[in-house]
């Protein structure tokens, strides 16, 4: 063997290796196919559901909670009267509901009065069982009471016509 022939040997084996990426197995490919599919287009979809489902979960709108710990003035009718809660203990002279549990006015010190959900009938606060009706409202002292605040404009805000 010559030089000339051990060479045109190895240019052949260089030729042979690179006709096996150049000129691929197009029945191996077209075999694989539904592999490309399912990495190429249902994968990068799904993710996009996935990354637009979590935006929206981070960015959803939440109600906004303020914790009431004290007393809170009573809403006024229009005749400028207290309007007060059934099922929350309120103090009638100085217009006060209380958080549920309280059984005295800070205030004035006189016991807090709770008009009965069920029948309307008002009693003590310290009463848990109303008189007329029998409806048991018992609520734990170290309850908070929470209150939602409203959606619109604050309180006093006009709206524009």
């Amino acid at each position: 063997m010559s030089i000339i022939d051990q060479l045109g040997q190895i240019w052949n084996q260089i030729l042979d290796l690179t006709a096996k990426f150049v000129v691929p197995d197009w029945g191996a490919l077209i075999g694989l196919l539904p592999l490309f599919v399912l990495v190429g287009v249902i994968g990068p979809l799904i993710s996009l559901i996935v990354l637009v489902w979590v935006i929206y979960m981070i960015r959803k709108p939440r109600p906004k909670l303020k914790i009431d710990e004290g007393p809170r003035a009573a809403p006024l009718d229009v005749a400028g009267q207290p309007v007060y809660p059934t099922g929350y203990p309120y103090c009638a002279r100085d217009g006060l509901i209380y958080p549920s549990g309280s059984t005295v006015c800070d205030g004035c010190q006189d016991e807090l009065v709770v008009t009965c959900p069920k029948c309307g009938i008002g009693r003590q606060a310290r009463i848990d069982t109303c008189e007329n009706c029998g409806l048991i409202l018992r609520i734990d002292k170290n309850a908070q009471t929470r209150h939602l605040q409203p959606a619109g404009p604050p309180p006093g805000g006009a709206a524009a016509a």
